[in-house]
């Protein structure tokens, strides 16, 4: 396969040593497969009910999938302020050099804000509960 930024050979390369991906040596950008993607986010936070819808406000873009060559699809990833590329007919993703850490990063902080959002529900449970024990002792 061909880089679909810089038509260089892509490689195949373990990344993190646990997720097979096409690497593009010259600009550094990676192709994952449509299923890919998940497992990458899933290094960072492995909760899909919470990620939210994946993509926001395709436009066509110039570069072509290096499955099926048809023009590739940017959307905003998950509503953040970054942009990756999809192929149409779902064959995968492309993401730029560091758009990788990107996207663990915005899990992260996904992760970190269900984690203090259930602890946040958790004290005030435990709250509303100690109040209404108080209200029928009274």
């Amino acid at each position: 396969m061909e880089c679909p930024k810089c038509s260089a050979a892509l490689i195949i390369k373990y990344y993190k040593g646990m997720l097979e991906v096409d690497y593009c040596p010259s600009c550094r950008g990676m192709w994952l497969d449509y299923a890919e993607l998940d497992r990458l986010e899933d290094l960072a936070f492995d909760e899909d009910n919470f990620k939210g819808s994946l993509i926001h406000r395709e436009t066509e873009v110039p570069s072509k999938c290096p499955v099926c060559s048809a023009h590739m699809l940017e959307f905003q990833y998950r509503l953040y302020d970054l942009k990756l590329d999809t192929c149409p007919a779902k064959h995968g993703f492309w993401l730029d050099a560091g758009e990788d850490e990107r996207v663990l990063q915005i899990m992260r902080t996904q992760r970190g804000r269900i984690t203090r959002k259930t602890q946040a529900e958790s004290d005030w449970k435990q709250l509303l509960s100690g109040l209404h024990s108080f209200i029928h002792k009274s």
